[in-house]
């Protein structure tokens, strides 16, 4: 329960009693890193999945689950760099795309050279599906 300043009672102004619901609730601990951490996971191996149907045909869902962590990471271990300075955004989108292509080329076992056009693909529906699910959420 807060405090009412002297002030204010003083000049006979209603003080609230109890703070926002929103103070405090949200907080950047464990529990919300390993949260965003999965949600990132799972929305890079479904659209890694969507790209790879498209461009190689039927193949194993796992093979996505497999990737979805490493560009996650990534991009979660280098967000706060993107976010300190507008320009180095560009660094973190080029080291994730470069995560992405060398657990692509491990886990689906091709070249480096033949999977430049999966990660590209895979990037583009990521953006489009991001852009849409943030239009979606409010977010964007």
């Amino acid at each position: 329960m807060t405090t009412r300043p002297l002030a204010l009672l003083a000049a006979g102004a209603a003080a609230p009693l109890f703070p926002p619901a929103q103070a405090d609730v949200t907080g950047g601990g464990p529990f919300a890193l390993l949260v965003t951490f999965l949600l990132t996971s799972l929305f890079y191996a479904v659209t890694l999945h969507l790209a790879a149907t498209f461009l190689l045909g039927d193949v194993p869902s796992q093979r996505a689950a497999y990737v979805g962590p490493v560009p996650a990471a990534v991009s979660i271990l280098l967000q706060q760099y993107g976010l300190s300075d507008p320009r180095l955004v560009l660094v973190v989108v080029v080291a994730t795309l470069l995560a992405d292509l060398f657990a692509i080329s491990f886990v689906y076992r091709l070249k480096l050279r033949s999977a430049v056009p999966l990660v590209l693909l895979h990037f583009g529906f990521a953006a489009a599906l991001g852009v849409a699910l943030g239009n979606l959420l409010g977010v964007l």
